[in-house]
């Protein structure tokens, strides 16, 4: 490992796929097999190169090229694309010419046209990840979100490191403008008032609880298992003078006690499982006063299905994006009313085309950092977490909810949905010190 590793930082995990390169000519089998593959991409314009020169798929179109360096990687793809392409192109025994992230959202369109439901592996996969424990999700927190705070600055927003979808009510916004529209937006659904208190499960850096408490002058509790995240928060709450409005607590969002007028959680529910949803809801309900009210933003899916099991394994483990039929499993049991639901799957896309942009200007630091098969994996995740967005099998859920029969609420969209959703004094980017 590199000696520029963070200190602390969780160690990438390193890849056993052996490195085996064939260079002699590609034999009949290797032929039959290539052109198998091309054939599961016939509505691309995707080509499939072998290490001898051999080409499959639409030869001549202006394309991505997808070219297989060894035998061995070859096998591996046709028995498992969808891990084996992530693995191999990591451990570099598959290169892409042309945009990667063209080639993963045709690729990922195809998946999703072809995708057979398979209900049996959807509750298998829930018996084996959908109720972590305390324990266990700290494991799972560690190994995402402790890399080092050094290196998620490289290609987050500057304005507060916001690790979720962005919001581009504007064409032209950048990513620190839509990240701050995204805060405001939540900020607007939960009709917050200065002097109300709201608790936060998740709160990454800190940026929106900060946020919360200066523009909108409410009183936060953040929950959140990062060392490395609560450490950096509460020090970003003393710079911006806002500690005495800001309480950043090391714990797990089961421990949240009091009672507060708001429940917020934005990008947490994907790492909860479906297992301990009621629970979830059962938290929310004791902490919520009477005229209480909440927001839940998370990924989500149409419909029940695992994870990418190279996502799982190499990058977010323990993650499970629900369907909002599994979501009720918070609010039904506990007395919750869901009051409104947006879906903002393409506003994650661009929010992810604008970190791949970053990611890739900072390359040579993040490789400096830790190794050549890091810089790739990660690449290589957010092209095709962006893919997954564009192809609309995965979307982005914002459920506002209250306790039933609570009748403040607006009686129309109008609060929310204003011409300008933050003025040009809140558009105004500074960097995090």
């Amino acid at each position: 490992m590199n000696k520029n590793h963070p200190p602390g930082a969780q160690e990438p995990v390193r890849l056993r796929v052996a490195k085996r390169p064939y260079r002699g000519k590609a034999t009949f089998l290797d032929r039959w097999i290539g052109s198998e593959l091309a054939k599961r991409l016939a509505h691309t314009n995707i080509v499939l190169v072998l290490w001898d020169g051999a080409e499959f798929g639409r030869i001549g179109e202006q394309g991505p090229r997808v070219k297989v360096q060894d035998r061995a990687g070859l096998f591996r793809l046709i028995l498992h694309p969808q891990t084996q392409l992530a693995e191999l192109y990591t451990a570099g025994r598959v290169d892409i010419e042309g945009s990667l992230l063209d080639m993963l959202e045709q690729g990922a369109r195809t998946i999703y046209r072809n995708l057979t439901p398979r209900p049996w592996l959807n509750r298998l996969s829930r018996l084996s990840w959908g109720t972590p424990s305390e324990r266990r999700s700290r494991r799972n927190i560690h190994h995402h979100y402790d890399l080092g705070n050094d290196f998620y600055r490289l290609w987050l927003d500057n304005e507060g490191l916001q690790y979720t979808c962005a919001y581009y009510p504007h064409e032209e916004f950048t990513l620190e403008q839509a990240q701050l529209a995204k805060m405001d937006h939540v900020c607007r659904k939960l009709w917050l008032r200065p002097g109300e208190s709201v608790v936060e499960a998740g709160c990454g850096w800190g940026g929106f609880a900060i946020f919360m408490a200066k523009r909108y002058g409410v009183n936060v509790r953040a929950f959140n298992i990062s060392h490395e995240q609560v450490s950096y928060a509460r020090e970003w709450a003393k710079r911006e003078k806002v500690a005495d409005l800001v309480e950043f607590v090391e714990d797990d969002y089961r421990n949240i006690n009091n009672r507060y007028d708001a429940f917020v959680s934005i990008g947490m529910l994907e790492h909860v499982g479906p297992g301990n949803y009621e629970q979830l809801g059962s938290v929310i309900g004791k902490s919520l006063k009477s005229g209480g009210r909440g927001l839940i933003h998370s990924i989500g899916r149409d419909r029940p299905a695992p994870l990418n099991r190279w996502i799982r394994k190499r990058i977010f483990p323990g993650a499970y994006p629900p369907t909002l039929r599994e979501m009720s499993d918070i609010f039904e049991p506990s007395g919750l009313s869901v009051l409104d639901v947006e879906n903002l799957r393409l506003h994650y896309a661009q929010t992810l085309r604008d970190w791949l942009a970053r990611y890739e200007r900072h390359e040579d630091t993040v490789r400096d950092m830790f190794d050549e098969e890091f810089v790739r994996a990660w690449r290589f995740y957010l092209a095709g977490s962006a893919a997954s967005f564009v192809a609309g099998s995965v979307q982005l859920f914002q459920v506002v909810f209250a306790r039933s029969g609570w009748n403040k609420i607006p009686m129309s969209r109008a609060p929310v949905y204003a011409k300008d959703p933050i003025d040009q004094e809140r558009l105004r980017i500074r960097s995090v010190k």
